[in-house]
């Protein structure tokens, strides 16, 4: 049987180039960094090149990059760190509904010790409006959060003109780009981004690893108490095999990013328009063209999205319902509830995410497949057989 992975927005392989660096790190080259003699050194030489392979990747100077354990934690560090830096110029945050539970989560906890967070809409694309932006500010704002590109549906903001917007207000913007990194061009410095959230394990690098940029001048309280580490912002002995991992990641991401992402958008697109074509009563979700290129996320009429995904396993093909880190809840995505699906709509929901070994073959595979799956769980819905007896 067949075996295709489309679920690259879950996570990535290693690759192969990147596996074997980490593992010289942590069999031969394995000293730290922060000792003096000759491992030590050799250690930090090596830390110090994968700051600035992660740096330019997204324009910024090396110095601006800590590293942390992923994702979750850059968001968490970057959220709090300024709130808690910056509470004595105010207490209000602007973020959107949409956002990975790794912001959400964070700016609700924050609401517990005070601080007044404002939750943006978004439109039926998952767009957030620049114009709710500007009417949620005040005074008190010390913060703006929007994520990059959503990792369900992939509908890519408007980041540029929401980070000239707070610039123009004195305002600090982060933005949680997981999912926009190695697939689409950043640059933090024409995008006007203060601080950003990167992922390893998105990029074909190690699970465990990522960063947070933050631009200099940026106030940032810790999380974390006990070293000198990356400038005491995170301390504790870094995570060098991994970090290295994620430096050389990052670096073949920004070399390939052109061709992979005309690659995978050709495939998305022959995916989608086969989806269309062959299956009635089908919804993509997120904007038809400013989404990141890997992204296909459909909703089936009268299918529920756990049946589908067990149906389209047992033909090797490997998706999810909605976030990874959500995928084992019962909910209906909170995303697609925001952009105003209904219950059974967002139930009926499968993202299917490309990557950099993805084929044209893969891409038939599944279209071959689909229609028979869609049209066999639809024949055991009471609702889809109604609807066929009134059709008739």
């Amino acid at each position: 049987m067949r075996k295709v992975y489309l679920d690259h927005s879950a996570t990535t392989p290693v690759r192969r180039e990147v596996a074997k660096i980490v593992s010289e790190y942590m069999l031969d080259r394995f000293g730290n960094p922060s000792s003096i003699h000759s491992y030590g050194q050799e250690a930090k030489t090596a830390l110090e090149k994968a700051r600035s392979q992660v740096a330019d990747l997204i324009n910024a100077d090396a110095a601006e990059i800590i590293f942390t354990s992923g994702g979750t934690e850059a968001d968490n560090l970057a959220i709090m760190g300024v709130a808690q830096a910056n509470a004595t110029k105010g207490n209000h945050i602007i973020t959107s509904a949409i956002e990975h539970h790794a912001v959400l989560d964070t700016c609700k906890e924050l609401e517990k010790e005070g601080f007044e967070v404002t939750f943006l809409p978004v439109d039926e694309d998952g767009l957030v409006s620049l114009e709710d932006v500007k009417k949620a500010i005040k005074q008190e704002t010390i913060l703006i959060t929007i994520m990059h590109a959503n990792n369900e549906v992939g509908t890519i903001e408007p980041i540029e003109e929401i980070g000239k917007l707070a610039r123009e207000h004195g305002i600090i913007f982060h933005t949680d780009a997981v999912q926009s990194l190695g697939k689409v061009p950043i640059d933090v410095k024409e995008m006007n981004i203060d601080l950003l959230t990167g992922s390893g394990h998105k990029i074909y690098g190690p699970k465990g690893t990522g960063f947070l940029y933050v631009r200099k001048g940026i106030k940032l309280k810790p999380r974390a108490f006990g070293g000198e580490q990356e400038r005491k912002r995170r301390p504790g002995t870094e995570n060098l095999p991994g970090i290295v991992g994620l430096g050389l990641a990052a670096e073949l991401a920004g070399k390939e990013m052109e061709e992979e992402r005309v690659n995978q958008a050709s495939l998305r697109d022959k995916l989608i328009k086969g989806l269309r074509e062959s299956i009635p009563h089908v919804r993509l979700n997120g904007h038809p063209h400013q989404r990141i290129p890997s992204n296909v996320n459909v909703s089936f009429a009268y299918v529920e999205g756990e049946s589908l995904l067990l149906s389209l396993d047992a033909c090797g093909i490997a998706a999810s319902s909605g976030s990874a880190c959500t995928s084992g809840t019962l909910d209906p995505s909170h995303v697609l509830l925001a952009m105003g699906l209904t219950h059974e709509m967002a139930h009926g929901s499968v993202r299917m995410t490309l990557g950099k070994d993805t084929t044209e073959e893969d891409i038939q595979y599944v279209l071959d497949n689909f229609p028979a799956i869609v049209e066999r769980l639809r024949m055991m819905s009471p609702l889809y057989y109604q609807r066929q007896k009134e059709s008739v």
